[in-house]
């Protein structure tokens, strides 16, 4: 499995679909610029892991209103994300300060939605562990990545488990969350997904680590 590299941008496929371009195109247009949409990230992010956080207790309609809300809000995060960049570029509003605005509110939004994640564990009493054990490698998956670039390298923007795969990880167990709470299963889907993304984020750095060594080496790591 070849390792995929990008020098700025983490290749996403979404970004090339016509209603992506559309939407781009219209807050352009609108007067939005790329770091307040950055900004806009980490308010989706903060309320997905509000609501993550307030799931664990409460009704029934509650809980599942909530673990609804945050799913919608993940993608919404990810939304932003998407679109900051390609008003940056495609709209030529790129600034200066972009590639702090561009970092800094994911690192914090992989925070607040993994440590809202932990806390919505029920089935085990170390769930807010798993949160935060799966939020700190999220941030030192993308340290690895930054590590790389400032020495030269390719952004190695590869997985098993990086931004997108964590979100969608997380958005499924929010679901799969509030499934089991109509079913009245063994509420098992968020304590097993954190489980996975820690897991595949520790593949990730491990991965990232060896494209970057090969490559300051001489050797193409792919």
């Amino acid at each position: 499995m070849s390792v995929q590299a990008s020098t700025a941008r983490r290749p996403i496929k979404t970004r090339k679909t016509a209603w992506a371009k559309a939407l781009a195109r219209w807050l352009t247009r609108a007067g939005a610029r790329p770091n307040q949409i950055s900004l806009l990230s980490i308010v989706f992010a903060g309320l997905a892991g509000l609501c993550l956080l307030s799931s664990a207790s409460g009704s029934e309609a509650r809980r599942i209103g909530l673990l609804l809300a945050a799913a919608l809000l993940i993608q919404l995060r990810l939304l932003a994300n998407l679109l900051d960049g390609m008003v940056a570029i495609e709209g030529g509003l790129r600034t200066r300060s972009g590639e702090v605005f561009n970092e800094f509110p994911d690192r914090l939004s992989d925070v607040l939605i993994l440590a809202g994640a932990g806390y919505s564990v029920t089935a085990v009493a170390w769930g807010p562990e798993l949160g935060w054990a799966a939020a700190v490698l999220a941030v030192l998956t993308a340290y690895v990545r930054a590590l790389g670039a400032s020495l030269g390298t390719a952004q190695y923007f590869c997985g098993p488990m990086a931004k997108p795969q964590r979100m969608a990880a997380t958005t499924v167990a929010c679901l799969l969350t509030a499934l089991e709470i109509v079913l009245e299963w063994p509420p098992l889907a968020m304590p097993t997904a954190l489980g996975v993304i820690i897991a595949g984020s520790l593949g990730t750095v491990t991965r990232r680590i060896v494209a970057i060594v090969t490559e300051l080496e001489g050797d193409s790591p792919c």
